[in-house]
């Protein structure tokens, strides 16, 4: 019986290819989001409620931007501040920050004319309706702003993009910060996200579950100003990256190939 050279080195080669891909494979179970168990004859859960109390409160060391807007001149409006939306710098962080009114770690800003206002523990919109009072004393018909003006979170790990993130908005969730780092990778271990938040009593570390889709629920759905995202990878990253013996089946294929090609001949 004549011995089938080419038929060996494919099955070889079809068996090597078989366990690069299976060592390299991640279940579609664990890279989908949201993921809801529904048994027979039930619906699909479509509406989430989340609780509006988890609304930002203001601490010491944040930076608000505070405008007055009034149809008085600016030689008449005693809060007018400067046009600074045509300086070059006013866009960037470092503008932000020095146009900025930074809560003391007293809890008190200090408004023009008015002096010291407190704020701390305040929501955004609470802090306007307290200004927009304050300064209706004395001028009338002004309409306040009042805005976050440095919102900053990182995010680690298994992303596409890590890193430090400058956001310019007051509501932030967990799939808009993701978003800002290019979304997870494959190999991200999405059911043991860890956040990390800076609490009055120290820094707390909390495990997300993003496959499941109560998370849409949870109080730590919100995103907060300096919080911490980290993505652990999966096991299978490190062992198909890390442990697996690629070197070993390409050696041992090479060497099949060198030894058939010696008898043959």
């Amino acid at each position: 019986m004549k011995f089938n050279h080419k038929l060996l080195v494919r099955s070889i080669f079809i068996s090597a290819l078989f366990l690069i891909l299976f060592a390299s494979c991640v279940p579609i179970k664990r890279i989908q989001y949201l993921q809801q168990e529904v048994a027979k004859n039930d619906t699909l859960r479509t509406h989430f409620n989340t609780d509006k109390s988890l609304d930002y409160k203001i601490q010491a060391g944040d930076n608000l931007y505070i405008k007055v807007n009034s149809p008085l001149t600016k030689t008449e409006n005693l809060f007018a501040t400067e046009d600074l939306a045509r300086t070059s710098n006013y866009y960037n962080d470092v503008g932000i920050y020095l146009n900025s009114y930074q809560v003391s770690d007293s809890g008190y800003i200090d408004f023009p004319f008015v002096g010291k206002v407190y704020i701390k523990d305040l929501t955004l919109e609470q802090a306007k309706d307290l200004i927009q009072a304050i300064v209706d004393d004395y001028v009338r018909g002004t309409t306040v702003i009042v805005r976050l003006a440095i919102f900053k979170i990182t995010v680690l790990g298994e992303v596409v993009r890590p890193g430090e993130f400058s956001i310019y908005q007051n509501n932030l969730n967990l799939f808009d910060a993701l978003s800002y780092a290019g979304d997870m990778t494959p190999f991200a271990k999405r059911n043991n996200v860890y956040l990390i938040r800076e609490t009055k009593k120290g820094t707390k570390v909390t495990t997300l579950n993003l496959n499941d889709i109560e998370i849409l629920e949870s109080e730590y759905f919100t995103i907060l100003p300096n919080d911490i995202i980290y993505v652990p990878p999966v096991k299978a990253k490190n062992y198909a990256f890390s442990n697996f013996p690629y070197s070993l089946v390409f050696s041992t294929i090479s060497t099949t190939l060198l030894l058939i090609n010696f008898f043959n001949n």
